[in-house]
């Protein structure tokens, strides 16, 4: 695959990048190298992962990060109750050792993302998402698979790729990661989408929304996350959620009025909704189009 085509596979997603996104993300596919993403909550991280399975018509494996994660849940563990139930079925078995190795065999093996991802035999998306999350013992447990592609299981020994997967790792910045993990990773950082992007998103993925109601709310949302008094700043998703909540109402002018109806698509705490200025949120234009309006 080349860069073209890949940039291709995107568009058919109605992917919205830049020329830098898909130069990594083209080399890192290319080198077989993970991709770490860092930035903001909601500003789009997951969707890569998600974008790239489709494009590259790829199913996705995804492990969700959180404290205390730990071998059983993201690589295996074994089935203990198939165990107990054999061992009483064949506990009159002349062979122990015979029965004791069985037990540790394919079938009592309960695949978790990280080994389903690297026996596959065909190649998959592994989204690692939210790594910051996860205790610093879990992020030096995965340096193994991030530089050899490969796992180790005490009964079993290592288990080496079948195929190599696309691996994305996605950190909000919560705890500093290693500098081990960061070098085994070709490296992206994403910020908030500017006013253009962010129209661009909105007429990707809401082509039937009116434009104008597009316009006003991206530069809404624009000037919703540049507020200080905003704690919770609206992700990419919820200024889809809001549009398409307008849009569903029959509403296509951005009014005070509209806003108060369906904050609650854009902004996800009562602190932030106690805040809301709806005249404020609309000062940021006073035609609605500011040379964005196709119409």
């Amino acid at each position: 695959m080349t860069l073209e085509q890949l940039k291709e596979k995107l568009n058919e997603q109605r992917y919205i990048y830049d020329d830098a996104m898909a130069t990594v993300l083209y080399v890192a596919l290319l080198l077989g190298r993970p991709l770490l993403i860092e930035g903001a909550a909601g500003v789009g991280k997951t969707e890569i992962a998600k974008v790239m399975a489709a494009a590259l018509d790829r199913e996705l494996v995804r492990l969700q990060c959180y404290e205390g994660l730990d071998e059983s849940k993201a690589l295996y563990e074994w089935n203990y109750q198939k165990q107990l139930l054999s061992i009483q079925v064949n506990m009159n078995a002349q062979d122990k050792d015979a029965l004791t190795r069985s037990l540790f065999s394919d079938e009592y093996l309960l695949e978790r993302p990280l080994l389903k991802s690297i026996r596959s035999e065909k190649p998959v998306v592994l989204l690692i998402d939210e790594i910051d999350k996860a205790d610093e013992e879990f992020e030096a447990f995965l340096l193994e698979l991030l530089s050899e592609m490969q796992v180790s299981i005490p009964e079993v020994g290592t288990v080496k790729a079948n195929s190599i997967p696309f691996v994305v790792l996605t950190s909000n910045r919560a705890r500093p990661l290693s500098e081990a993990l960061r070098r085994r990773c070709a490296y992206l950082y994403i910020e908030y989408p500017d006013m253009d992007k962010e129209l661009a998103i909105l007429r990707a993925k809401l082509p039937h929304v009116d434009d104008r109601l597009c316009v006003q709310v991206a530069l809404a949302v624009q000037k919703l996350r540049a507020s200080d008094t905003i704690l919770k700043k609206p992700s990419i998703a919820e200024t889809l959620d809001w549009a398409a909540a307008l849009e569903a109402l029959g509403i296509r002018e951005l009014t005070p009025d509209a806003i108060r109806q369906t904050a609650g698509f854009v902004l996800k705490n009562n602190e932030d909704l106690d805040t809301l200025e709806p005249e404020t949120a609309l000062r940021a234009h006073s035609c609605g189009c500011e040379g964005h309006c196709h119409g």
